[in-house]
């Protein structure tokens, strides 16, 4: 597989990697089995990067991940992992998100626990946590890096302005933040500001929460899942006008000969160099799309297609509630 960089940590990685927030319960109910199927997959397949987080499953991602490692110690060579630290578990109602350099580093030991090893290549800031300036939370991560616990560290849902003024004080090696044909919004500033500042913008939800598959979840599925279940884009009238929306995009993919999902995929690394996805599955076959979606290269003339069956602004409903915006810095 092609590979993408991360310029500022001297890492190269598989061009696609796996979101394991499905290695979680999030979706629905995930086994051990399951993740091993995928992780078997991503070593054939020449998928190397792992994005986990130690708030999926309440360290259940991480978990599932290694105790993999364990059975396959070879895979450790094989795999670059990240995690993510700073959201709490909501014991205390008033502060959701710790960005203290004792609460992270603490989190940050217990992922490396979970994970069976003494480093990892990226660690990122889940959450901003307003009590912590961005320089003084960026000194805390450089100090992780020297410590040797991380190769380097990135932040998620930060906006442009962020990551200016932590990349004053450190290079940032990364940016996460939701992109796909329903999610644009990184193309105000931030997909631009990260090619400035050779920081990596890694894109999650490439597939729309399944809005840009074969299968999107209908509406008793998404009942079923408590983060869609309150999701505007998911709820009635949406869903449904959604669904219908997709319609021409889902012919497009089939008269290229690629699933739904892997279109998504090669959108979105089309979109720049710099752009690495990290959709996530619980299902082997779905991987195999959306990997043969990585391989491939739009022409200019497929892009213009995939764009005019998916215009700018054309899902319904907003990308998150209002209680779920918590947390992401807006900015356009």
């Amino acid at each position: 597989m092609k590979k993408r960089n991360f310029p500022h940590i001297g890492l190269e990685v598989s061009r696609m990697g796996i979101g394991a927030m499905s290695f979680s319960n999030f979706y629905g109910t995930v086994s051990r089995d399951e993740v091993f199927a995928i992780l078997d997959a991503a070593r054939d397949l020449g998928v190397t990067h792992i994005d986990t987080a130690n708030i999926y499953g309440k360290g259940g991602s991480e978990t599932h991940i290694g105790a993999y490692l364990a059975e396959n110690p070879e895979a450790k060579a094989f795999f670059d992992i990240a995690s993510k630290g700073g959201i709490t578990d909501h014991s205390d109602p008033s502060r959701r998100f710790n960005n203290d350099a004792t609460y992270l580093e603490g989190q940050l030991d217990a992922t490396l626990g979970r994970l069976g090893v003494e480093q990892i290549d990226l660690y990122y800031i889940h959450r901003r946590d307003p009590h912590v300036p961005i320089e003084e939370l960026t000194h805390t991560l450089a100090g992780f890096v020297a410590s040797g616990k991380i190769a380097g560290f990135g932040y998620s849902e930060i906006s442009p302005t962020s990551l200016r003024a932590a990349h004053a004080v450190h290079p940032v090696a990364a940016v996460q933040s939701e992109y796909s044909l329903s999610t644009r919004t990184p193309e105000l500033g931030m997909i631009q500001t990260c090619a400035n500042l050779e920081t990596t913008f890694v894109a999650f939800s490439p597939v729309g929460r399944s809005l840009l598959t074969d299968k999107p979840h209908g509406l008793q599925t998404a009942q079923a899942t408590p983060f869609l279940a309150n999701n505007p884009r998911f709820m009635e009238p949406n869903l449904s006008l959604n669904i219908a929306a997709t319609a021409p995009f889902r012919a497009l993919a089939a008269h290229i000969g690629l699933t739904a999902a892997g279109l998504a995929i090669a959108w979105c690394l089309a979109k720049g160099d710099h752009i690495l996805p990290i959709p996530g599955t619980r299902n082997v076959e779905h991987f195999k799309g959306l990997v043969a979606g990585s391989h491939y290269g739009l022409s200019a003339e497929e892009l213009i297609a995939v764009e005019a069956a998916l215009p700018m602004g054309w899902v319904n409903g907003d990308r998150y509630s209002m209680a779920q915006w918590a947390g992401p810095e807006r900015y356009a």
